[in-house]
């Protein structure tokens, strides 16, 4: 049986099924997966946390028998999904090698709590957390530090970044917000950080395009959903590939080095970043000088007692500088993120001015 650790320096891919549907499915899924030599861990739901009941969720223990097939045929480690210790203690029962703890779970300090008190003393089983579905770190640290509790070796804990819900319009289902990913890196270096463009996604259309960012950034792994016959599935149809497609994909992956000793390179990379550090430093001087314009403005308001927000005066702000994106040659949505943080900013700031 091949066993494998989260992290070692080469790349894990996780794929398989988003749902075990039948056991044909999911056993001739696993093993084109397996036969294909590019896949390190097969995957598959068996409980389906759901947004509407009466849908797909799932078919429970069968499944669980289905993956535990697939391990003994193939040879391979299986993964699967848990969001309570019930789930836990069955999977461990099949001898399921990953538990992944799905967005909708870390979101609840209870439900991980559940789970963690369920794995006390067992030191072997790998267990990865999907960041939570909103983009609050605090929470995904926190249930990396209530399974570090219960004993479970950190070695044996890693993360997976599966995008955050976003109020606005983004091409993804579900926006990567890198930056907030970075810092959970920082935060945990030690840890294993796989990446699930299926679900960043929710289409195929981006899945190289997302993998390939992840790969840039020295991810881990990847884990991504594939499916004999994607069009069929009974769950995120639109986002699954056929094993042949998933080879495909992966082979296409370039993964950079860490560095490099080329004097050039590095000649060049410092030159870069110093330039960079110059434009940061002016850019942070405007804010700077942007802030003290908006206090003037908060100092008017409080004197001639108006409120602090001005109708459509923000969102005309807004749509003037969105407009000239593309000039810029910057996203809308990152144009969005720094004025939303400007803007909220600037209020405390005249939420100061206007109680002083």
């Amino acid at each position: 049986m091949k066993t494998f650790e989260l992290k070692t320096g080469k790349p894990v891919i996780i794929s398989g099924p988003c749902s075990a549907e039948t056991q044909e499915q999911t056993l001739e899924t696993c093993r084109q997966l397996a036969a294909s030599g590019v896949v390190d861990v097969l995957r598959a739901g068996v409980w389906k946390p759901r947004t509407n009941p009466g849908t797909f969720e799932g078919v429970g223990l069968k499944g669980l028998a289905w993956m535990a097939e697939a391990k003994r045929g193939t040879g391979l480690p299986i993964a699967v999904e848990v969001a309570t210790s019930k789930h836990v203690e069955s999977a461990l029962e099949f001898g399921v090698d990953v538990l992944w703890i799905g967005a909708r779970t870390t979101v609840s300090p209870f439900a991980i709590q559940d789970i963690a008190d369920s794995l006390r003393g067992n030191r072997d089983v790998k267990v990865l957390i999907k960041n939570p579905m909103n983009p609050d770190l605090a929470l995904w640290a926190g249930a990396v530090a209530r399974l570090e509790n219960v004993g479970i070796d950190i070695k044996n804990i890693g993360l997976i970044h599966r995008g955050f819900s976003y109020f606005g319009h983004t091409k993804y289902r579900n926006s990567p917000m890198w930056h907030l990913v970075l810092e959970m890196r920082s935060r945990f270096p030690e840890m294993a950080m796989i990446c699930d463009p299926s679900h960043i996604c929710g289409t195929r259309t981006y899945l190289l395009e997302v993998s390939q960012a992840a790969a840039d950034m020295r991810y881990d792994g990847l884990i991504i959903e594939s499916h004999i016959c994607p069009e069929k599935a009974l769950s995120d149809a639109a986002q699954q590939v056929t094993p042949d497609a998933l080879v495909e994909l992966v082979k296409s992956i370039r993964w950079r080095a860490d560095s490099t000793d080329d004097p050039e390179f590095k000649k060049s990379l410092a030159l870069y970043r110093s330039e960079i550090d110059q434009i940061d430093c002016e850019v942070f001087d405007l804010l700077s000088r942007r802030m003290k314009v908006a206090e003037k403005i908060g100092r008017v308001k409080r004197d001639n007692n108006v409120a602090i927000l001005q109708g459509g005066r923000w969102t005309s702000i807004v749509d003037k500088v969105v407009a000239q994106s593309g000039k810029l040659d910057l996203s809308e949505e990152f144009v969005r993120t720094v004025l939303e943080a400007i803007h909220i900013e600037s209020i405390d700031r005249q939420n100061k001015v206007m109680n002083s």
